[in-house]
């Protein structure tokens, strides 16, 4: 393994990797619904198996654990790359021809090792980027672009594939790209473990959570991460329902959700461009505060073109946003928990962003509004409370 290669070499490889664990991680659910659903079993049972897949993510953290204790936490990721691989490919390729039971279970284990496909990957970045704020930021940024081409990569690629042959097939991919992310993953720059030949000084899954609550700049990284992600997983929803206020087609929310997706992808190669300058504990309140803005902005939309220009922009501060929480979890967390710590944080991410979903539908039907007025009062909330939270502290010292 080369582990004096060029940053930049380091970097592409990086890319390549989170993309294509990310593509798999993205698109083993859509894969799993059209499989079940082209076989006849109905739409509850797609839902339960696809559920097998994401709900183990709230494991994560207790699974992070092993980058933190591991001598070499390459390893540990690319281990759960090739068992993902496996037990995605095996539940594929035997479905109907053993008990659903079994295949819940094989996707469930693929589920438990995709936290350490999507956050667990991030850990490997200050290996690659180096300490320098400004050279981590910006390896930062391609670090978000590679969730938005990996989500992007994976639902086309299995709507190809599965066009092309058979939703089966389109899972074997997802499997063998995950196979390549294992791959590259052990290319990457090997770096020593934070514990420093001392596993026993490595904290609990428990014990972190008491590091994160008792750290304020990391407690409000997490609460304002999980109150944004609740807020903004309204927009696709309430794309469909401005079609409506607006007298608009139908279709035309796919390029209202379109413009969210694209705003995300700008951001992250302005990121690339100019990294985020300054503390972000304080940046993360000002972009969560730039994100209610724009979801009232858009609930006041005139007419289509401006709402796609709005979403386009709520793209962008999401993915600046996002950035200023992985600056937070990389020069905040101890080095001895990082891993925990930002698998903490993208579990209760993911989490509050399916919450947000399922609010957000119950609401739509009694005002379209609803789920904007919800989310800007939880941003803002959370915008007042760490400004206070930081008052507080100034004071306290």
């Amino acid at each position: 393994m080369n582990t004096s290669a060029p940053p930049w070499t380091s970097l592409a490889r990086y890319v390549a990797a989170a993309a294509l664990a990310r593509m798999a991680d993205g698109g083993a659910v859509v894969a799993i619904v059209l499989l079940v659903t082209l076989h006849g079993d109905g739409g509850s049972l797609a839902g339960l198996l696809g559920a097998c897949l994401t709900a183990p993510h709230m494991l994560g953290p207790f699974v992070a654990r092993r980058i933190d204790l591991a001598d070499d936490g390459r390893k540990v990721i690319a281990t759960a790359c090739v068992l993902y691989a496996i037990a995605l490919a095996v539940a594929v390729a035997s479905y109907g021809q053993i008990p659903v039971v079994l295949t819940a279970l094989l996707l469930a284990t693929a589920g438990l090792c995709g936290p350490l496909l999507t956050g667990g990957i991030s850990t490997r970045l200050p290996a690659i980027a180096g300490r320098e704020q400004r050279t981590l930021r910006r390896a930062q940024g391609w670090d978000i672009a590679t969730y938005g081409i990996g989500n992007t990569l994976g639902a086309s690629t299995v709507a190809a594939v599965s066009a092309w042959t058979s939703p089966t097939y389109a899972g074997l991919s997802l499997a063998f790209a995950t196979l390549l992310a294992a791959g590259l993953v052990m290319l990457l720059p090997y770096s020593a473990p934070e514990h420093g030949g001392n596993p026993q000084a490595v904290p609990g899954a428990w014990r972190t959570i008491g590091v994160i609550v008792q750290d304020g700049r990391l407690r409000r990284t997490l609460y304002m991460t999980c109150l944004v992600a609740f807020s903004m997983a309204a927009l696709p929803i309430t794309a469909v329902q401005m079609t409506r206020m607006l007298g608009i087609p139908l279709a035309s929310a796919a390029a209202m959700t379109a413009a969210y997706g694209i705003g995300n992808l700008t951001g992250s190669v302005g990121l690339m461009l100019r990294p985020l300058r300054g503390s972000p504990d304080k940046l993360m309140t000002m972009l969560a505060l730039g994100a209610a803005c724009g979801l009232f902005a858009i609930m006041m939309s005139p007419d289509w073109m401006v709402a796609v220009g709005l979403f386009w922009l709520s793209g962008t501060v999401n993915a600046f946003f996002f950035a200023a929480t992985l600056a937070a979890r990389t020069e905040y967390a101890p080095p001895m928990a990082r891993g925990q710590i930002f698998l903490w944080v993208a579990a209760m991410k993911i989490t509050s962003s399916s919450a947000g979903t399922a609010v957000a539908g119950m609401l739509i039907g009694q005002d379209a509004r609803l789920p904007l007025i919800a989310g800007m009062v939880l941003m803002t909330t959370a915008v007042l409370l760490s400004t206070l939270e930081r008052g507080l502290s100034r004071q306290a010292a």
